[in-house]
Parts: structure tokens; C-alpha cells; sequence
């Protein structure tokens, strides 16, 4: 009965929806979302294992927004369907937030995916929903370290343009910034007065101070990425040692 009114478009007919909407036609949007807010209650009510009232409870709240993401985030080249993706995305917004509100852990998604109709498909919508969840974050992280280096006056335009070209010298580039970062001196030098130290960092390493400056933005772009805990942007390290 429920899996028969949440499906009252084909699941053909949702996608062309979803990319309506995408593409900014949104007229039909509050429509289409009043229209699954009894599938969203159902999403909600599962991972909380009591019936949700959507008037009173904050739990059907998280789940609207959620629903709203799903739309914004979809994508079919994964092979998963959209009802599956945002069931997906509901459950685990829920979840993060009785986590964090109620401090409780006993929730699980993995016995919670019983409307996926296979495993297939439960994997295809798990990958795709963690593929956004990277894209996101890895967003987030340029744009930190975007804002960090303009604090040294640096832009990612400069990166392109003052990158070494050498394996050798991109090398001995990421070497000196370790070391920089291994004394502290130089460190808080650095980014208390956002500007590197030439002469102390030539003191300490078998590099001339012309070459340094040279390759001074550069330098500090490295310093900066190793100093934060950029996970995403850290992979580009593995290039620099190639």
C-alpha cells in the first residue's frame, strides 16, 4: 500500500522531475514535496522506530531538509533511483542528528534499507551518496585554502603559475617546507608576519636565496596545506613526490 503511493509517478517520470528542478524549473517544487511528505515521515519513522508526527517532531524537520538535498544532489549515473538515493540521505541526516542531539549510537542504516529493492542497488545508492559527500567536502577544503593563502596574499591562479615544473625542484621545495614547520621560529615567523623568513630558511638549507624567493609562493602554499589538515587536498602530495 505505501510502496503504491510513493510511486505514484514511475520512477522514469521522477527522474525527468528531479532534473526539471535542477535545472532551476521549479515551479511544481513545494508540490512535489508536499506530495512525498507521507514517504519522508515513513524514512523518519523507521530510523526512529516510532511513528513521526510531522507538526511536532524536529526529527521530520531534519528529514524535509534532507529530502530537499537529495533533490539538489542527485545524480543517475550511479544506477540507483531517486526514492532509494534520498531514502538514503533522510536515514542518515536523522540519524546524525539524534546522534548529536540525543547522544544516542544504537542507530544503524545497515538494517534500515529494507525499501531498496537489492543489494545492487543499496550499494549503487551508498556510493553515490559518499561521492557527494567527497565533492562537498573537497569543495569545502579548496575554499579554506583559498581563503588561508590570500592571508599571504597568494591566489590558486598564483599556484599555477609559480608551481615548479621539475620533479627535482618540487622535491626539495616540499623538503624545505617540512623543515620550516619543524622549527618553530621559522613557523610562527611565517604566519605572524605572512612572509617567509628568506635568509633564516637559507641558512638552514643547501638552497641559494635566489632560488627561494623564486619559488617563495610556492613554498608557502606547502607550508600552509601541511600545517592544516586538509585530507583531500593533502593527495596532491603524492604528485609532488613523483
Amino acid at each position: 500500500m505505501l510502496r503504491s503511493l510513493f510511486r505514484k509517478r514511475k520512477d522514469n517520470e521522477i527522474e525527468q522531475v528531479i532534473e526539471q528542478f535542477q535545472n532551476g524549473d521549479v515551479d511544481q517544487l513545494d508540490d512535489f514535496i508536499e506530495q512525498y511528505k507521507p514517504f519522508i515521515a515513513t524514512k523518519v519513522s523507521e530510523v526512529c522506530k516510532r511513528k513521526i508526527e510531522p507538526k511536532y517532531d524536529d526529527e521530520f524537520s531534519i528529514g524535509l531538509i534532507a529530502f530537499n538535498e537529495a533533490i539538489e544532489k542527485y545524480t543517475p549515473d550511479k544506477g540507483s533511483r531517486f526514492l532509494s538515493f534520498a531514502s538514503l540521505v533522510i536515514k542518515r541526516r536523522v540519524i546524525d542528528y539524534i546522534r548529536k542531539e540525543k547522544r544516542n549510537d544504537n542507530y544503524s542504516l545497515d538494517e534500515r534499507e529494507e525499501d531498496m529493492e537489492n543489494p545492487y542497488e543499496i550499494k549503487a545508492t551508498s556510493e553515490q551518496y559518499q561521492k557527494q559527500i567527497e565533492i562537498e567536502q573537497r569543495k569545502e577544503e579548496i575554499r579554506h585554502y583559498a581563503e588561508k593563502l590570500k592571508e599571504f596574499g597568494i591566489t590558486m591562479l598564483d599556484l599555477t603559475e609559480h608551481s615548479p615544473k621539475h620533479k627535482d625542484t618540487r622535491e626539495t621545495t616540499l623538503q624545505i617546507a617540512k623543515t620550516i614547520l619543524q622549527h618553530e621560529n621559522l613557523k610562527r615567523q611565517l604566519f605572524d608576519k605572512k612572509k617567509l623568513p628568506i635568509k633564516e630558511v637559507s641558512d638552514l638549507v643547501d638552497v641559494s636565496r635566489k632560488t627561494l624567493e623564486r619559488n617563495r609562493k610556492y613554498l608557502i602554499a606547502l607550508v600552509v596545506l601541511l600545517s592544516e589538515d586538509y585530507i583531500y587536498l593533502k593527495e596532491y602530495l603524492k604528485g609532488v613526490k613523483k
